[in-house]
């Protein structure tokens, strides 16, 4: 099971990855019609926007994940932290 962590790291590298290449996509069609083009970089701001929204809901996610260690740290929360002798 991949943590939480690992999750927002790997979206951020994929999101530098695709924001990084719009220049070269555009190299890369431009040999293309206009309509190709226009297709090929709405796609290309498609999956950024895609990649972006993913990273906002693991990023969202992440601060109930912190607060559920905390607690389970915090001997005011109530929750045992250590199995009692």
């Amino acid at each position: 099971m991949l943590t939480n962590d690992f999750r927002i790291a790997r979206v951020q590298r994929t999101l530098r990855w695709f924001e990084d290449d719009i220049p070269l996509l555009n190299v890369r069609v431009k040999e293309l019609s206009k309509e190709r083009q226009e297709s090929a970089r709405r796609f290309a701001a498609a999956v950024i926007h895609e990649t972006r929204a993913e990273l906002a809901r693991l990023l969202q996610a992440q601060p109930q994940a912190q607060e559920l260690k905390q607690d389970m740290h915090d001997p005011s929360s109530g929750m045992p932290c250590e199995p009692a002798d």
